[in-house]
C-alpha cells in the first residue's frame, strides 16, 4: 500500500482490526506497519510511540461502545435499559475482542476525562435513575454494574465458562435478573420518593 495513504485515522483503524485478529496485547507499531505495507518509521509521522497507538485504539473502542450503548438505551428504562446496556458490552466484546480489551486499557486522567469513558458513566447513571438510588449509592451502583458486566464478559471471553454444561447465555440472563432484583430491592432505593 502506498505510504501517502497513511493517516492517523487509518493507522488507528488498522491497529484496531489487528487487535481483534491477534489480541490487543500483541498490537505493536511493527505489526501495524507490516499490515500497512510500510516501514516502521513511516508510522511515527502520526504517533509518538507504541503507547499512543494503544491509547488510540482504546479511545476508538470507548467511542464505538458509547455510540452503540446510546442507541440501545434510547427510550428504555428500568430492567429493559439494564439488559440493553449489558448486551451492548457483551456483544461488542464478542464482535471486537481486541477492541474490547483495549477499552480496559489504563488512560492517564486527562485523556480519560476527554474520552467517551464519562459517557459510559453518564449512561449508567441515567439507567440507575429508574431505580431511584440516592448518592453515594448511585456511584456504588455504577461501579457494581461496571464490575459485574465487565467481569462476566472478561471471564467468558477468556473461556472461563466452558467447563460446565450450563450455557453462558442462561447464566447471563440469570445475572441480569439478579442485578435488576438487587437494584430494585436495595434498602435505599426509592428514598427520594419518601
Amino acid at each position: 500500500m502506498a505510504r501517502a495513504g497513511i493517516t492517523g485515522e487509518r493507522l488507528t483503524r488498522t491497529a484496531a482490526e489487528l487487535a481483534d485478529e491477534i489480541g490487543f496485547d500483541k498490537v505493536t507499531g511493527s505489526a501495524v506497519a507490516r499490515r500497512l505495507g510500510v516501514k516502521d518509521p513511516s508510522l511515527y509521522a502520526h504517533i509518538e510511540n507504541a503507547r499512543e497507538l494503544k491509547v488510540r485504539v482504546a479511545l476508538l473502542a470507548l467511542e464505538e461502545m458509547a455510540d452503540e450503548a446510546a442507541a440501545a438505551l434510547a427510550g428504555r428504562a428500568g430492567k429493559d435499559a439494564l439488559v440493553a446496556l449489558a448486551n451492548v458490552y457483551r456483544d461488542y466484546a464478542r464482535k471486537h475482542p481486541g477492541r474490547y480489551a483495549a477499552s480496559r486499557f489504563e488512560l492517564d486522567p486527562e485523556t480519560a476525562a476527554g474520552s467517551a469513558g464519562p459517557r459510559h458513566a453518564e449512561m449508567m447513571r441515567a439507567l440507575l435513575r429508574g431505580y431511584d438510588l440516592p448518592e453515594p449509592d448511585q456511584t456504588d451502583a455504577v461501579r457494581f454494574l461496571g464490575g459485574t458486566f465487565h467481569g462476566y464478559v472478561s471471564l467468558e471471553m477468556a473461556g472461563g465458562f466452558r467447563h460446565t454444561p450450563r450455557e453462558a447465555d442462561a447464566s447471563w440472563a440469570w445475572l441480569l435478573d439478579t442485578v435488576d432484583f438487587a437494584l430494585r430491592n436495595h434498602p435505599r432505593a426509592g428514598r427520594s420518593r419518601r
